[in-house]
């Protein structure tokens, strides 16, 4: 796909994002009220069940106001790296007929499709640094977050890596959809999954000592735990090259995986639809 496309199709994408504005902005604060909200009061109630009102207690290595920026970096950081629901639309042009005409551009479907995805993210990638700033500076860095230049930078390429890596985690879901009718659940599985293994629900150190040994070599933590870390300074420059590389490895090997069901998938396509 030559560079020139791609960049039209990532700033047409990135402004269609944007035309709904109130709509948009609605659901980005409610998302992350919630998103925010109820690990506040879960490990408030946990924090001060355990005699730990006073910050000092620590529960998975962190005190309570380190637990709530771990918190907060997870809700902001989770929206880019899935970006927007754009991937469901691979599914839609299976089913409906709409790949028809991507068959017919002189560029190749995947490329396409991410060009859109990455479009989709700027407006989520902008949200996170507005309300980064207003959670962490206005608000204030509990004791032991450090976030610098160097940390933002390195959270920048950590974010690059995990959401072509979730993006490559729905494509080949999505291609199922050449043999079956709707893979909705499936998506909704993988966001479960990855919420899990991948630390967005609950500080991966909190895992039993076996999980704590096999999850770095999987693609899980590079998601959202990898990036979440690097953003708060709690990991070394060569740990964060380490879960870059292992992430590398993974969007290579599901991305040749990915190749694979599309050319079966090719096969059965009728093109029947719009």
């Amino acid at each position: 796909m030559r560079a020139k496309l791609f960049a039209d199709v990532f700033i047409i994408e990135a402004k269609r994002t944007m035309s709904y504005r109130a709509d948009f902005w609605i659901n980005v604060i409610g998302g992350l009220l919630s998103g925010i909200a109820i690990p506040y009061f879960m490990w408030s109630w946990i924090f001060q069940a355990e005699g730990g009102g006073d910050d000092t207690l620590l529960i998975g290595g962190r005190t309570f106001g380190q637990m709530i920026a771990y918190y907060i970096a997870c809700a902001l950081i989770s929206k880019v790296v899935r970006g927007s629901d754009l991937p469901l639309s691979i599914s839609s042009d299976i089913y409906e007929g709409g790949l028809n005409r991507y068959l017919l551009y002189p560029t190749r479907y995947l490329p396409f499709k991410y060009a859109q995805q990455l479009g989709a993210m700027v407006p989520n990638l902008v949200q996170m640094v507005g309300f980064g700033v207003i959670f962490f500076f206005a608000l204030g860095l509990p004791a032991g977050v450090e976030i610098t230049a160097t940390t933002v930078a390195m959270t920048a390429a950590s974010l690059l890596v995990a959401n072509l890596l979730y993006f490559l985690l729905t494509y080949p879901l999505q291609l199922i959809s050449f043999w079956a009718d709707n893979v909705w659940s499936l998506i909704i599985l993988l966001r479960f999954v990855t919420s899990l293994l991948g630390g967005a629900m609950l500080p991966l150190e909190m895992f039993p000592a076996v999980w704590r040994d096999v999850l770095p070599y999987t693609p899980f933590p590079t998601l959202f735990y990898l990036p979440v870390q690097t953003l708060l300074g709690e990991v070394s420059i060569v740990a964060w090259g380490q879960g870059l590389l292992i992430g590398l490895a993974w969007c290579v090997g599901i991305g040749l995986c990915g190749a694979l069901v599309w050319r079966r998938g090719e096969l059965r396509y009728t093109g029947v639809g719009i």
